[in-house]
């Protein structure tokens, strides 16, 4: 018996067993085509070209789809409008309250929707779907606009100033702290007759690689879910709306944290010195916080959360940027404007360095050159003051014209305030002399005596030069200040004590550097001539009485011997007023003090011991020999010894012991 087969590609006989088994094979490759969708039509194509019967299959598969994506649609939108009605949910969060299933379920009914939308085919009956399809998407986007604002807000780590200051420490390079010699409070150049002395402390230095959480990281993930999903909507303005308003205001809540204030120009002309001080170390370490931590990490998370949308990224923390760095920048404009006085001088500088410090990060980070050139003025104008600034401290110095002297020729307060102020100040040569370039006062080139100290101002830096002008104008000062003393000695006393305080101070410290060795020999060379001056006047005049005038050629020797008492008796007293005024002035370096001792003894000691020598015996075969030979050269020796130590002592007319 023949046996007849039919064939998928053949006519083949059995009418409608034929038929049936050609839809039996394709139920069989219908549950065989587990693949995507567009595999799948590319298949039916080849397989509608054998006959033409297939060509049904096609829209059989396709109706099966269609099945299938409607059974979702109705699934997703189910989930969606469960959430949204409440029933069946009793939390109010699906993403806070540990609702992973439930938040892992609401995604991807939100990507079912979107997808079905993608790929509905334009259909009579589709535009009821579309809306329907529609309203729930709106749902759906208004519940992840209220998750997205109530995670935001309930992750956002709270900054309190502990937590921002103790994680700068862990990673900050130093704080950076430059201290006067004295102990004593640096107040104003008008408190210099109480010899301030000046404390002060630059902002902190951050870390590279100093990293601070922002948001809570576990919640990091979720937002960048909600915002994908809000984007590929369409309502990504609203996403961006609720992204920007909820970080600004932490934003602000961080810098009220750092103590940033709304201070205008009038607030702080208000303001005393040591609350404004206060206020601007405050900000000092707000602005390198703010965006070497907060926006360079704000500029993180941005760029993760919107990551795949870049208009989104930069937009969004750039909205978020401006107002953070204007508020910093307002304060530091009203201080830029504001009343210029010399204490304020150092920090400005601070300031002006700060803001240059994390100005390329800022450029780097935020894309609104308004922005940045606003940033770049207000830069400026802090240059701008702190050169003012400086320029009122050196006509103050030229101009102080304080008539008190000093008990005891001691250091002037002006001196100690000046020296102590430049001391600082060298540590911000490198901005000085970025800020002074150009400016300086010409009368600074013109102060040298001879040619090679001009040469030498002529390959001075900037701020050196300004330096040499005004230590010159000090000088002038305090030279001034010392013809204020009735006596010619405590002059020299004075000036010498002066100069030798300026001396050192330069070179203990880097105005050494700045004014070189010429600079510090040529006024160790006027304290020589200050010492020399102090000498003559006050010893050459004491030691007058024992030149022997009067003593030789008389052939008178009661007369002779009369001169001789009255030479004594007029040293002895010379020596005890010298002694009762010069123990009580003061010479405060110890070697200065020292050699100062040395040149009096080796003045004074060898022309009284030669006297003595000559005409001691004379008088001590007199009746009350000691009234006139009352003091040994060991006894001169020893009370040298008591000068200058600041405490007025008496002799007491004590008479020399004879060693007999």
């Amino acid at each position: 018996m023949a046996t007849t087969t039919t064939s998928i590609g053949g006519g083949g006989g059995g009418g409608g067993g034929g038929e049936d088994r050609v839809m039996a094979t394709a139920q069989q490759i219908l549950k065989s085509l587990n693949t995507p969708k567009e595999v799948r039509d590319d298949m039916l194509l080849i397989f509608s070209s054998f006959d033409n019967r297939l060509s049904n299959i096609t829209s059989l598969v396709n109706s099966g789809d269609s099945k299938r994506e409607g059974d979702r649609f109705e699934a997703a939108e189910k989930v969606i409008l469960r959430w949204d009605s409440g029933q069946g949910a009793s939390r109010n969060s699906l993403f806070w309250e540990d609702a992973p299933d439930e938040a892992a379920e609401y995604l991807s009914a939100v990507d079912d929707i979107l997808h079905w939308m993608d790929e509905l085919s334009i259909q009579s009956d589709s535009a009821k779907i579309v809306e329907r399809a529609e309203n729930a998407i709106q749902i759906a986007m208004s519940r992840f606009e209220d998750e997205f604002r109530h995670m935001l807000i309930r992750s956002t780590v709270p900054l309190d100033a502990e937590h921002l200051h103790g994680s700068i420490r862990r990673v900050a390079l130093s704080f950076a702290s430059h201290e006067g010699e004295n102990s004593d409070e640096f107040e104003s150049f008008a408190d210099v007759d109480r010899g301030s002395g000046i404390f002060h402390e630059r902002g902190i230095s951050l870390g590279d690689d100093l990293r601070v959480d922002l948001i809570n990281p576990d919640a990091v993930d979720d937002l960048k879910e909600i915002v994908d999903r809000m984007i590929r909507s369409g309502y990504e303005r609203e996403c961006l709306n609720v992204y920007i308003s909820v970080r600004r205001d932490a934003l602000d809540e961080c810098l009220v944290v750092l103590g940033v204030e709304k201070l205008g120009i009038e607030d702080i002309q208000k303001i005393d010195w040591k609350s404004l001080d206060e206020k601007m170390k405050k900000w000092i370490q707000a602005v390198k916080v703010s965006v070497r931590v907060l926006l360079t990490g704000e500029k993180r998370l941005c760029d993760y959360i919107f990551s795949g949308s870049d208009d989104s990224e930069e937009g969004c923390f750039n909205e978020i940027a401006k107002g953070c760095v204007r508020k910093l920048l307002n304060f530091a404009e009203a201080i830029a404007i504001g009343e210029r006085s010399v204490e304020k001088l150092f920090r400005i500088l601070d300031m002006y360095e700060a803001l240059a410090y994390v100005l390329p990060d800022l450029q780097a980070m935020v894309p609104d050159e308004f922005v940045i050139d606003e940033a770049k003025g207000v830069l400026s104008r802090l240059g701008e003051a702190a050169k003012g600034t400086f320029c009122e401290f050196e006509n103050a110095v030229r101009s102080e014209t304080s008539k008190k002297t000093m008990l005891n020729a001691e250091i002037h307060p002006l001196a100690r305030y000046v020296m102590n102020y430049l001391r600082l100040l060298v540590v911000y040569s490198n901005t000085l002399d970025e800020l002074l370039e150009g400016d300086d006062d010409e009368d600074s080139c013109r102060l040298g005596d001879d040619g090679g100290e001009n040469l030498e101002l002529e390959t001075m830096s900037p701020l050196a030069r300004r330096l040499f002008s005004l230590i010159a104008s000090l000088e002038g000062n305090l030279e001034r200040k010392s013809k204020l003393y009735v006596d010619d000695s405590l002059q020299y006393i004075f000036l010498m004590n002066n100069i030798q305080y300026i001396v050192q101070k330069v070179k203990d410290s880097e105005l050494g550097k700045l004014l070189g060795d010429r600079w510090v020999r040529k006024r160790r060379g006027q304290v020589r001539v200050y010492a020399t001056s102090y000498l003559r006047a006050s010893w050459g005049r004491l030691l007058s009485f024992l030149k022997e005038e009067g003593t030789v050629g008389s052939s008178n020797s009661a007369l002779k011997l009369a001169a001789l008492k009255e030479k004594f008796k007029n040293f002895n007293a010379g020596f005890e007023e010298l002694y009762r005024i010069q123990t009580g002035w003061k010479v405060a370096d110890p070697q200065l003090r020292e050699e100062l001792r040395i040149s009096i003894s080796a003045k004074a000691l060898p022309a009284y011991r030669a006297f003595v020598g000559r005409h001691g015996s004379q008088i001590e075969n007199t009746r009350h020999a000691g009234r006139y030979i009352k003091y040994s050269s060991d006894d001169l020796e020893n009370y040298l010894l008591d000068l200058f130590e600041g405490s007025a002592c008496v002799l007491n007319h004590l008479r020399r012991k004879n060693s007999s």
